[in-house]
């Protein structure tokens, strides 16, 4: 079932929007399998529905970028949530591997607390019963779902984690991960503050792209958890600041 899903959001990130009969043939399944395929991944929020079509068009931004190399995120959501230990406290940033991993984080372990600014996060794993999750308030970012600004720096303060889990826009190989959107950028530099080591959660496609505003740079970073496509330079680049490298196969 899972290919499926996989399939399914493969071919709607090419096309956006497909009819029920072409995934169908496509898949080599029954229509109605298909439907209860996609009940599945609209719960999630990972698609929209049509009568007799699915379809990324009207999704909001995270949901689209969930859709997005939905196989390689979710596996290094996995891998990244193996490191998290019953009864830790960890505080998580916005971002689609961020959304999957906290989902993997709530549902395979025990008495786990959640520090996060985003809203679609807090929301997307409201059903997991046993997780604890503290949303930080501030400047409501609809697109995003994420809340940012001086007022989420302050409701940080009286929280300390040792790990803070972001997602990242790019790679500058002069200076580290980079992020395009300023206010964004600035909540996760505040929040950063209050934890002992960063962890980078992004496919290695992001190492091929470059954002236009500093994020974290190289040194200041732990760990990284990618897919092997990551680009031999950067990841010289990072075994020579000392940066633990976790790759899942693509």
């Amino acid at each position: 079932m899972i290919n499926r899903h996989t399939k399914i959001l493969e071919v709607l990130s090419k096309q956006q929007r497909v009819d029920v009969t072409a995934l169908s043939v496509m898949l080599g399944v029954s229509q109605v399998t298909v439907r209860k395929d996609l009940d599945r991944l609209e719960e999630r929020g990972l698609i929209l529905r049509e009568h007799g079509y699915a379809c990324l068009d009207g999704m909001d931004d995270m949901g689209k970028r969930m859709a997005h190399y939905y196989d390689i995120k979710k596996s290094i959501a996995k891998a990244a949530a193996e490191t998290v230990v019953d009864g830790e406290t960890i505080m998580v940033e916005s971002g689609s591997c961020c959304a999957f991993f906290a989902e993997e984080v709530a549902n395979t372990k025990r008495d786990i607390t959640i520090i996060t600014n985003s809203v679609f996060i807090t929301n997307y794993i409201r059903h997991i019963a046993g997780v604890k999750v503290i949303l930080l308030g501030g400047y409501y970012q609809p697109d995003s779902q994420v809340m940012v600004g001086p007022m989420t720096k302050k409701c940080g303060e009286i929280f300390y984690s040792n790990k803070f889990f972001i997602g990242v826009d790019g790679f500058m190989p002069k200076f580290g991960f980079t992020g395009k959107d300023h206010l964004r950028v600035q909540t996760i530099l505040d929040l950063s503050e209050f934890a002992h080591n960063i962890v980078v959660l992004t496919e290695s496609e992001k190492f091929r792209q470059q954002g236009v505003l500093g994020l974290a740079k190289t040194e200041s970073v732990s760990e990284v958890f990618t897919d092997d496509g990551i680009p031999l330079e950067s990841e010289k680049i990072l075994h020579a600041h000392n940066v633990t490298i976790h790759k899942v196969n693509l």
